[in-house]
């Protein structure tokens, strides 16, 4: 592999123009695409499989009128303090606001809460609901103005008016304050590592190339492949995040070249060979575990799966052709000033780029402190994690609702208006569908239902029933006592699905408990059932490719136990802020509730790829020299020495971007943000930092062990450049001349 990418390297630095001509093409065809493409649409959350989206297919299936998934908003109507929404004056108000929505374009049905008994027992609180032809996405502005004037007109009267449900749902847009606060940071971070403007702005120049090709590759795609929002926002938060990365670890091994006299287009292929490598199988790693999001079965996740994977690979291209071309266009001028200063030609002739002297720098500290205090950094650390894990014995997995969004929303003071007046399990009907078509007999066998229903202890009232045209589908509401996302009403639809399914077995018909509540929670049950098997193939992947890469059966291992600390404790924060609420009020979360069901799969497959990383970029320099013959104290000591500095300043960029995304309103985004920052913190300066080392100290020569019919079976595939270093007459020049070098397979 390093022979490879190292002519890739070499090659895109003589040829950069024509490297940096197809990439600007590129940029310019994507950005067009996204231009001229159709708007994307926003599409429910299903689960194909559970019983609450097969009873959803069916109702499609026979009720072909409405649409059991299309657009529907609440308008609660509160009287004024003393007063009662029966009063003559209140209630023209309501039934005129209602008027002028009948009949209006898109709207299915509105309902009048005076007919229909919608109002609560006080006399205080009433509501409609209006039922449109066309999903949330698919209604037009002219559709939602008319919902919000018509609001408008029962205010002007004196009532109180909210509007819940779906109709108003606004489509997140990436771009705000936090986030571009969040690459700032990036590239305050990057000047201060390359102490080179020009190289800080190469690394974010090459993200931003890769990054915007993603975001408008997924806007372009969006109709036909049916991409929403959450989609582009991941491609855009981590085709940003590795991209800076990437661009930033070969461009510091291009210096590293340089600062051993080697010439500029010789370095730049040393650099994509080896730092490359490290890029390509970091890349790969996080390409893997996000396209195997697929076997979970929910196609939104499948989406963003695809999505990142996408970003991700873009960047790695961007990594391996436009950063060397990009070397050859700045020059010299990607190196610090103090190494242009002291490389400048003398007595007519270049020499090369000294090595930093003197003191030695804090990675390399860092490393001697840990091999003088390898077990107290081990036990420290892993307590540490520990501990900070500890929340996740309270994870609760749930997908937000109104309830979770900010009071300064109408749709949270709808929701609140209604918990008032009717319960707060009102928020969350759940709908039982009946199907007879096998077994006949509809009026009797949904009379049965009713009766059962009404008998489960925690359901609050049962509505009349509703039968298809053929009369073969019976449709009815069940209120809950209880909150939408509260531990009481999950319980509550197994009970209510156990009962029934004697129903069933007496009647013959097919009796199904649906409704966006009971969706939610079959997600989440599907989430968790799927969370362990998912994270069983992403650690065993993650040890058989170390395993090929360092050639070493304890280091893969280590990596993967130390994964798992760090996914621990960033579930422990997620569980705290969002569950308990610790903080909530710094990042806009003004209500506390279970943790998204999407994240904790999603999280797991996104931070394996990136805590591959840093193991990679950090443990291929310890390998490199350690199979030059250096002890395995010094290993540790020179890879942090070449690659400390580094990690610690591609984590904190990569923190800080995730953090940038905090700010957003999506619940999705925010949870994502907190639990991708949290877990690289944990991951690079944690893991990686102080338990990698402390456990390669304490293993000494063990850690690089392979068992010889591994050793014959496996592929080498020279992730430390070894096969340029044999061929490389430089290689026993500069400042890592002295370290012997040895055959590869040492142990």
């Amino acid at each position: 592999m390093a022979t490879i990418l190292y002519r890739i390297g070499r090659w895109a630095f003589r040829r950069r123009r024509l490297v940096g001509g197809v990439w600007l093409g590129a940029l310019l065809v994507a950005v067009l695409a996204a231009a001229v493409a159709p708007a994307g649409e926003e599409e429910d959350l299903s689960m194909p499989g559970t019983e609450s989206q097969k009873a959803f297919d069916l109702l499609d299936e026979r009720f072909p009128e409405s649409n059991s998934q299309g657009a529907d908003a609440r308008l609660v109507f509160q009287a004024p303090d003393g007063q009662r929404v029966t009063a003559r004056e209140n209630k023209a108000a309501v039934e005129d606001t209602l008027g002028s929505l009948d009949g209006g374009s898109q709207v299915g049905s509105t309902t009048d809460p005076y007919k229909t008994g919608a109002v609560s027992e006080d006399g205080t609180i009433a509501y409609s609901t209006i039922t449109y032809t066309a999903d949330a996405v698919d209604l037009t502005e002219s559709t939602k103005s008319a919902l919000e004037d018509a609001a408008g007109q029962a205010r002007d009267a004196g009532l109180t008016v909210e509007i819940g449900g779906s109709a108003l749902e606004a489509e997140e847009e990436p771009g705000g304050t936090t986030e571009i606060i969040g690459v700032v940071v990036a590239a305050v971070v990057l000047i201060v590592t390359l102490g080179s403007v020009v190289a800080a702005g190469l690394s974010l120049l090459t993200a931003f190339v890769g990054v915007i090709i993603a975001f408008c590759l997924v806007a372009a795609l969006a109709v036909p492949l049916g991409l929403t929002s959450t989609v582009s926002i991941l491609a855009l938060m981590l085709g940003l995040a590795v991209g800076i990365d990437y661009a930033l670890f070969i461009t510091s091994r291009f210096r590293d070249e340089r600062a051993q006299g080697r010439e500029p287009e010789e370095a730049a292929g040393r650099a994509v060979g080896t730092a490359g490598s490290a890029v390509v199988f970091a890349g790969a790693t996080v390409f893997i575990a996000l396209v195997g999001l697929g076997v979970v079965g929910i196609p939104e996740l499948t989406k963003m799966g695809m999505g990142g994977a996408g970003a991700v690979a873009l960047a790695v291209l961007v990594a391996l052709t436009l950063v060397p071309a990009l070397f050859g266009f700045f020059g010299r001028r990607v190196l610090s000033r103090a190494a242009r200063k002291a490389a400048r030609p003398r007595n007519g002739r270049p020499h090369a780029v000294p090595a930093a002297a003197g003191r030695p720098g804090l990675g390399t500290r860092w490393a001697r402190f840990v091999l003088r205090r390898p077990v107290a950094v081990l036990v420290t650390a892993v307590l540490g994690l520990g501990v900070v894990a500890l929340p996740v014995l309270s994870l609760e997995l749930g997908l937000p609702g109104d309830e979770s969004k900010s009071v300064e929303t109408t749709q949270r003071r709808a929701y609140d208006l209604l918990s008032e007046g009717f319960g707060p399990g009102f928020n969350g009907p759940l709908t039982v569908v009946v199907d007879t078509a096998e077994s006949g007999d509809t009026q009797a066998t949904t009379d049965l239902v009713v009766k059962t229903v009404r008998a489960v202890d925690g359901v609050a009232s049962v509505g009349d029933p509703v039968l298809s045209e053929d009369k073969d589908t019976a449709l009815l509401s069940a209120v809950p006592k209880t909150a939408p996302n509260s531990g009481e009403t999950k319980d509550l639809v197994h009970t209510i699905r156990d009962a029934l399914s004697g129903v069933e077995a007496d009647t013959g018909a097919g009796i199904a408990v649906t409704g966006t509540t009971a969706l939610n929670i079959d997600i989440s049950e599907a989430m968790s059932d799927a969370l362990l098997p998912y994270l069983t193939v992403v650690i065993g992947l993650a040890v058989l490719l170390l395993t090929l890469v360092f050639r070493s059966v304890l280091v893969p291992v280590k990596a993967a136990l130390g994964f798992l600390l760090s996914v621990g404790a960033a579930f422990g924060v997620l569980v705290v802020v969002f569950q308990w609420g610790w903080g909530a009020d710094l990042i806009g979360i003004e209500q506390t509730g279970p943790v998204m069901s999407l994240m904790p799969i999603l999280i797991i497959g996104i931070v394996f790829g990136l805590a591959m990383d840093y193991e990679v970029f950090l443990l291929t320099r310890m390998r490199e020299t350690y199979v030059h013959g250096a002890s395995p104290e010094e290993a540790i000591v020179n890879g942090f020495r070449h690659s400390g500095r580094v990690v610690a300043a591609a984590a904190i960029i990569m923190i800080s971007v995730f953090a940038g995304f905090i700010g957003m309103s999506s619940p999705t985004i925010q949870t994502m943000g907190v639990g991708l920052a949290s877990a690289v913190a944990f991951d690079a300066f944690v893991v990686r930092m102080a338990i990698a080392p402390a456990v390669l100290a304490l293993l000494g020569h063990r850690a690089w062990w392979l068992p010889r019919i591994l050793n014959r079976v496996l592929p080498n595939v020279d992730i430390e450049g070894e096969a340029l270093n044999r061929h490389d007459p430089a290689a026993t020049t500069g400042p890592d001349a002295t370290v012997p070098r040895f055959p590869v397979g040492r142990g």
